[in-house]
């Protein structure tokens, strides 16, 4: 399998800093070959944005305020947001969304900021890259009020059911999974769900150094997850649709580039 898209990957994490490069050329051998790295407020979207713009065709970002951060947002916040959009790496504005599992900022906080977020993607006319907990009726709600930047959404890290990836998919949305369909503890909603989800609409990510697969034969020395087991994550998705893995990734990264363009 080659020319996967990790999209959602956290590069700038600092258990990453002694050797972001050697990580993503290891994932490069593993066959995957362009990686978003998620900005999930001002400063980290804009480090995130300057890391991806020195390996052009390799590396991109997102420009966005995660769920959590929302209550640290000012007036400021947008226009800071759309200044590092314009640079030709950053391909999605998000993470954004909405988070009611760990409430780290007021749900009212969170809502007015996502729809903020939403704004400003239809503003550059560019996709969303979601953060969704616990929260779905809202965030189907507000997409629903914003039919077109729907279609131009993926709900990132997706670990909800079946159901709610049908609800999602209905509004046009396109669907993230990480390695959570390899934890067969927790994973098990999303094994049904990865069933509802078209190729069309799939994406892959790892959201690297978190969400390490549960399911290796032989559990790597380190307890981080890297960017070079998106190919064990599309297997495994693979397995629970009753697909092709080699098909599948094919029709899954035809999906990725149509999407961010890249």
């Amino acid at each position: 399998m080659e020319n996967l898209i990790d999209i959602g990957l956290n590069l700038m994490h600092s258990s990453f800093r002694k050797n972001r490069e050697e990580i993503i050329e290891e994932a490069k051998k593993a066959g995957v070959s362009k990686f978003i790295i998620t900005g999930t407020n001002v400063n980290s979207s804009q480090i995130a944005s300057e890391y991806a713009s020195k390996f052009p065709d390799t590396l991109y970002s997102t420009s966005g305020v995660h769920p959590h951060d929302a209550k640290t947002c000012n007036e400021k916040t947008l226009e800071e947001l759309e200044s590092i959009a314009k640079n030709p790496c950053v391909v999605a504005i998000g993470e954004c969304g909405l988070d009611y599992n760990r409430d780290f900022s007021p749900r009212d906080v969170q809502r007015e900021w996502f729809e903020k977020q939403i704004e400003l993607a239809e503003k550059l006319d560019m996709p969303l890259f979601l953060h969704e907990r616990d929260a779905h009726e809202d965030m189907y709600k507000i997409l629903e009020r914003h039919p077109e930047i729907a279609k131009k959404s993926v709900i990132h890290c997706f670990t909800g059911t079946k159901i709610e990836a049908e609800n999602y998919i209905d509004l046009g949305c396109h669907i993230g999974v990480t390695g959570w369909i390899c934890d067969m503890k927790r994973g098990k909603s999303l094994q049904k769900a990865v069933t509802a989800i078209p190729s069309d609409k799939l994406m892959i990510e790892t959201d690297a150094p978190f969400l390490i697969p549960k399911n290796f034969d032989v559990k790597p020395k380190k307890n981080r997850n890297e960017p070079k087991y998106l190919p064990h994550i599309l297997n495994t998705i693979a397995y629970y649709k009753g697909e092709d893995s080699e098909k599948l990734g094919e029709e899954v990264t035809k999906t990725t580039r149509k999407f961010f363009k890249i």
